[in-house]
């Protein structure tokens, strides 16, 4: 059959046609997902094990970075204005998910971005912070692992008391720089305490230089022990928190198992690595089409308890043998 040069011309086109879409499609399949990080420390080695727990989990995942996922890293050295300047750059990269790290790395988020899917870890109260409606429907575009840590605050400074007995006041390490995790911390710890006949002083720390005064007004205050609020700011200071408690002979009762490690006597928490891990697999399932909105919160269901029997020693404190017992880990 012979087409005649309007036919053939036509047929061109119509092919163009078909094939254009077949192409873009194609394109978009073999697209390199883009992932943006907003930490909350300084860089990867102060993240330490949570940087390389989120790593972990991708990998664990099958995703290699550079060729099946490209991941960019931010870190606001807990700079509440860098917050949102990373935050608004992601959104100008247009990254495909953005994994925010703490409660301010998910607000500056949630600020920057009502379309882009958010992850966030370690958040301890997404509903209170309005960053969710609800923990299993969270309807925007945000969802995440939480550490549910305010809810446990109540045992804690139970398991406190019962490794120091004759604890009747504590003070309590807040950043108010977050007014609303301070402020949860702050009814929690009091509730706990009003039930175990504990006196509750809140010392304010905005910055690792607040510290030491802190501790001033807390040896005049003669508190029995130092209780750290969950705050992502004091745990990067937590060699500084460990070091002065130490000088001052103050146990302390921290909010997270790494700071055990570093010099705290004692916690009862989540293992965060693992919620750290869980994360990735969030960001799998967005990538691979599902919705924040339809994705429930994922809460721990375990929770460690971890004792520094070195610092008991240095302290001069006998932990009860009841207590080692029921200890998950202990740092000898």
């Amino acid at each position: 059959m012979t087409v005649g040069r309007r036919e053939f011309i036509s047929l061109l086109c119509g092919t163009a046609v078909a094939w254009w879409p077949l192409s873009t499609r194609s394109q978009e399949a073999n697209k390199i997902p883009k992932v943006g990080v907003l930490w909350h420390a300084g860089n990867a080695e102060e993240e330490g094990g949570y940087f390389i727990a989120f790593q972990q989990g991708l990998r664990d995942l099958g995703y290699v970075e550079g060729q099946t996922i490209v991941v960019e890293h931010r870190f606001p050295t807990e700079q509440y204005d860098r917050f949102n300047t990373f935050a608004a750059e992601f959104v100008a990269l247009k990254v495909d998910v953005i994994v925010a790290v703490s409660w301010p790395a998910a607000a500056a988020a949630q600020r920057a971005t009502t379309t882009i899917p958010i992850v966030f870890v370690v958040v301890p109260d997404p509903v209170g912070m309005k960053l969710v409606e609800s923990l299993g429907r969270p309807g925007g575009n945000i969802t995440g692992v939480s550490q549910m840590a305010t809810d446990i605050i109540g045992k804690r400074l139970e398991i406190f008391k019962e490794a120091i007995p004759g604890l009747s006041s504590v003070g309590l390490l807040l950043n108010p720089s977050a007014p609303v995790l301070a402020r949860r911390n702050l009814e929690e710890v009091r509730a706990a305490a009003a039930r175990l006949n504990i006196t509750v002083h809140p010392l304010e720390v905005r910055r690792a230089e607040d510290f030491a005064a802190a501790f001033e007004v807390a040896d005049r205050l003669r508190v029995d022990g130092i209780f750290t609020g969950i705050d992502p700011m004091i745990y990067l200071e937590r060699r500084r928190v460990a070091e002065l408690a130490r000088l001052r002979r103050l146990p302390t009762m921290v909010h997270i198992g790494e700071m055990v490690h570093d010099g705290g006597l004692m916690t009862y928490a989540p293992n965060y690595p693992s919620l750290y891990r869980r994360t990735a697999a969030y960001v799998d399932k967005i990538l691979k089409g599902e919705k924040p909105a339809d994705l429930p919160v994922e809460q721990p269901t375990k929770f460690e308890l971890v004792i520094n029997l070195k610092t008991a020693k240095a302290l001069g404190i006998t932990v009860p043998q009841t207590l080692l017992a029921r200890a998950d880990e202990v740092i000898e």
